[in-house]
């Protein structure tokens, strides 16, 4: 995947439209679990921007929103789906937290990754 191609994903993961039914967002907005291999695509996505980006001194406005969005609306998402009910896959917490961490280490510079509680700092 190069850098282009990442950048597209990333976006069209955040896109809520009904001509994008399978965005990671218009999924968990209407109360379904991400696709089979979403979550995966979208990591493979940040850790290919971030490879592109670690030395750039700005980012784009629309990839900024993305990175945004798919951090903190995908977790406010997931929360309010929880607190209506929806029956969450076990690990999607986890997998937003990688999302969060990998778009923070964008605007960083710095690659981050998720350590098990009690064994360190992120």
């Amino acid at each position: 995947m190069n850098y282009e191609t990442a950048r597209k994903l990333l976006i069209d993961q955040t896109i809520i439209t009904e001509e994008n039914p399978d965005a990671l967002l218009t999924r968990m907005k209407q109360g379904k679990p991400p696709v089979p291999g979403q979550i995966t695509s979208i990591l493979l996505a940040l850790k290919v921007v971030f490879e592109a980006l670690k030395d750039a001194n700005n980012l784009d406005r629309e990839l900024a929103l993305t990175l945004y969005q798919l951090s903190i609306k995908a977790q406010q998402l997931f929360a309010a789906g929880r607190k209506a009910g929806v029956d969450w896959p076990p690990l999607l917490q986890e997998d937003l937290l990688r999302i969060s961490l990998a778009s923070e280490s964008i605007f960083s510079g710095i690659w981050q990754t998720l350590t098990p509680v009690g064994l360190g700092k992120l």
